[in-house]
């Protein structure tokens, strides 16, 4: 039976890779890439870079695909991924191969890989056997470059995304909010009075940018400069943490 592979690379530092991740991917005949576009060939890029800095294995192969657009419909976009996911398996990795996904950060935080392939096997067209590999997540990283926990003492964390913090503003029962997946700047909704942000972009990578301070103080910096770096890269991965109260 073939055999796949979900292997979480980090948060852009090819140091983030865990020695299990290096492991599999050196068990790996097949690298599935998804191509986004020619916005996205900096994460392509990553990709290859830590191929050729860990895999010793000869013989792989690196097989790409298009990626679906991704529309407000996330159910037709999980289904329209899960028909290339089906093809690429069925098509590009003989039975005894094994094949993997390099996932940004951890297959477990806000990616939609493991859903997809979960679809595809309840289809039952290509039988393979599903292994997943931790990797340090965006706000791991975040973390440890402003060198802080997560959360205060004792205190419950949230993990949300921008347009739930917008469309529904401050989270009740928390005063430790991870907000990824923010398209725009959602903190600029909030009431910024006793909120403290620590913010990173392209973290883990040589572009990376950390910009930390009360809200109400470096909201409009984090504004501009969002901008101009999106404008100058032509995509923007963001995460940030904002604490309320005592951090």
């Amino acid at each position: 039976m073939r055999r796949v592979l979900v292997i979480g690379i980090g948060a852009g530092d090819p140091d983030f890779l865990t020695m299990a991740a290096v492991r599999a991917l050196n068990e790996a005949d097949v690298f599935f890439v998804l191509d986004k576009g020619a916005v996205a060939e900096d994460l392509i890029g990553l990709r290859r870079q830590i191929l050729d800095r860990f895999v010793d294995r000869e013989g792989h192969r690196v097989v790409a695909a298009a990626d679906p657009p991704r529309g407000k419909d996330v159910g037709a976009w999980h289904d329209a991924r899960a028909d290339v996911f089906e093809r690429l398996l069925r098509d590009e990795l003989a039975e005894q191969e094994v094949g993997a996904f390099l996932v940004w950060g951890d297959p477990a935080l806000y990616d939609s890989t493991l859903r997809v392939l979960e679809r595809v096997e309840d289809r039952g067209t290509v039988a393979f056997a599903l292994v997943s590999y931790p990797g340090i997540s965006a706000p791991q990283a975040l973390a440890a470059r402003f060198r802080i926990p997560l959360h205060g003492v004792g205190r419950p964390l949230l993990v949300t995304t921008g347009r739930r913090l917008a469309n529904e503003g401050w989270p009740d029962g928390v005063d430790d909010v991870v907000v990824m997946l923010d398209g725009g700047t959602a903190f600029t909704t909030l009431d910024p009075a006793d909120l403290y942000i620590h913010w990173g972009a392209y973290l883990g990578t040589p572009d990376e940018i950390l910009i930390a301070g009360p809200l109400d103080e470096v909201a409009d910096e984090i504004v501009r400069v969002r901008a101009d770096a999106r404008r100058a890269k032509g995509w923007m991965f963001d995460t940030y943490l904002l604490q309320r109260g005592t951090r």
